[in-house]
């Protein structure tokens, strides 16, 4: 039996961040988008909205023992009302976040208060980690309104970035990740545009190059995300997500042996106990 996307995406999600490890998010199923040839339309399209901020947080103190629950009201309490009073907001919202990761290891409520840590300082570091971990994130999301929910909260970040710095190409092409991945317009290839043009004017850009692959496959275009990929390899030989994609693509196009070589390669690029086993019982698939 073939290994589908959703198992292949879900070892390069695990080499990436482990995010979907860490905190038991499920996979995503991606929706079919447009070809990236296709790309046209306005550069700004109406957002389709998600739950609410409110609603996920609600959603999140739900899953609480009443212990924890009172100790995320006390955690609560202690944000100050008074606006000025922002290194101490910023503080609490720190506590808030490492109490949600750390003790309860839910993304959500996790991400938020970071999130609004870096509203407040308000510094492209800050926002683009943020924003980086959402997008990170949400491609393993397997709930729409969830997925567009922490799409619409990175879009917000990126933006304030490159409101700092323009020259964010790392930012630019995040934003239009948002796009792609997260569901939250009608016409995503807004979200292509943008990170064409980041590509178009640096083709050693991997980040930019690594999105519009994983596009391609959405898309049902093995040929042109095989070409971006392998421009990817031959830019970091060492990159095993994209040897990894790479592979899926071969096994798109019935290429049994190439995909083999490729998970053979990735064999030697990675020391993760559990990703070892998933491409030697792979390699073994493959062989028969």
């Amino acid at each position: 039996m073939n290994m589908n996307r959703k198992q292949t995406l879900t070892l390069v999600g695990a080499v990436l961040l482990t995010l979907g490890l860490y905190f038991g998010i499920p996979m995503a199923k991606p929706t079919k988008q447009k070809t990236e040839d296709q790309a046209s339309g306005p550069q700004e399209a109406p957002l389709i909205e998600g739950y609410s901020t409110d609603t996920v947080l609600t959603l999140s103190k739900s899953r609480l023992t009443p212990t924890q629950l009172n100790q995320i009201t006390d955690l609560e309490g202690k944000i100050p009302v008074d606006s000025t009073l922002k290194a101490q907001k910023m503080e609490a919202f720190h506590q808030l976040a490492h109490f949600w990761r750390e003790d309860i290891r839910l993304f959500e409520p996790y991400i938020w208060y970071e999130s609004e840590a870096a509203r407040l300082e308000n510094s492209e570091k800050s926002l683009t980690f943020a924003a980086h971990l959402l997008l990170d994130n949400l491609q393993q999301e397997g709930d729409e309104n969830l997925r567009r929910w922490k799409a619409i909260q990175a879009k917000d970040l990126f933006e304030r970035s490159l409101i700092l710095n323009p020259k964010n190409d790392s930012a630019r092409v995040g934003l239009g990740g948002c796009y792609l991945f997260g569901s939250i317009s009608a016409m995503p290839m807004v979200g292509i545009r943008q990170i064409r043009e980041v590509v178009q004017r640096d083709s050693s850009f991997v980040y930019g190059q690594m999105t519009l692959a994983k596009a391609s496959l959405l898309s049902n275009q093995p040929d042109k995300a095989a070409e971006r990929l392998t421009t990817i390899i031959r830019l970091q030989p060492n990159s095993l997500d994209a040897h990894l994609l790479l592979a899926e693509v071969r096994e798109q196009q019935g290429d049994k042996s190439g995909a083999r070589a490729l998970y053979q390669t990735c064999l030697k690029l990675t020391e993760l106990k559990e990703l070892k086993k998933a491409l030697e019982e792979r390699i073994q698939e493959l062989s028969k």
